[in-house]
């Protein structure tokens, strides 16, 4: 069973994140900021990974550091689910479109954390939710799960639609890339042996 629970305590937050990559996409994630639970749930039921998250924060401040400490202890999971990465596709890609919006995602299983993140998301928010969030979730993702990970906006003018597309094209491209190749089921997908 390729599964992590990770826990994560700091001054600012607390945070619980357990994933099972070879789920059907069951979540079930209280972060308490709305926005925020809403794409965690696109991006479990797109990815098919099973996600419970849970996370009390300082949101009296604002959601930054519960939405980054997520994005890390998800990157963390990600990480000691995949173990070596024996077998898996390692790449993935989508575009992925949502009525106004397309958004594009490559991604690199790679363990050499890069983000490229244009999104120019057009409003600073999102009902209560701080837009520049969004960069910062994928941020501590990448960081923390050791992906090369590159999103695009093509299109778009609705911000909840961008910000939604951009987890759903992340998911897609996820699922792809941790799914098992069964060419090559035990092999390191790296000429180097490993990742």
């Amino acid at each position: 069973m390729r599964t992590a629970t990770i826990t994560r305590q700091t001054a600012e937050t607390d945070i619980s994140v357990t994933i099972n990559l070879d789920g059907t996409g069951v979540y079930d994630n209280q972060t308490g900021v709305g926005f925020f639970d809403h794409m965690l749930d696109q991006l479990s039921r797109h990815a098919l990974i099973d996600m419970t998250i849970r996370a009390t924060g300082d949101l009296h401040i604002d959601d930054h550091h519960t939405v980054e400490d997520v994005g890390i202890a998800l990157g963390q999971a990600l990480t000691q689910a995949l173990g070596e990465k024996r077998g898996i596709r390692r790449y993935g890609s989508c575009h992925l479109a949502m009525d106004d919006a397309q958004v594009r995602c490559a991604l690199d299983l790679s363990a050499r954390p890069y983000l490229i993140c244009n999104l120019d998301l057009p409003f600073g928010k999102i009902g209560t939710f701080d837009t520049e969030l969004v960069r910062e979730f994928f941020q501590a993702l990448s960081t923390h799960g050791g992906i090369t990970l590159h999103i695009d906006k093509l299109h778009g003018f609705n911000a909840h639609h961008i910000a939604e597309a951009a987890f759903k094209a992340v998911a897609r491209a996820l699922r792809e890339a941790v799914e098992t190749d069964p060419r090559k089921a035990d092999a390191i997908p790296s000429t180097k042996g490993s990742l």
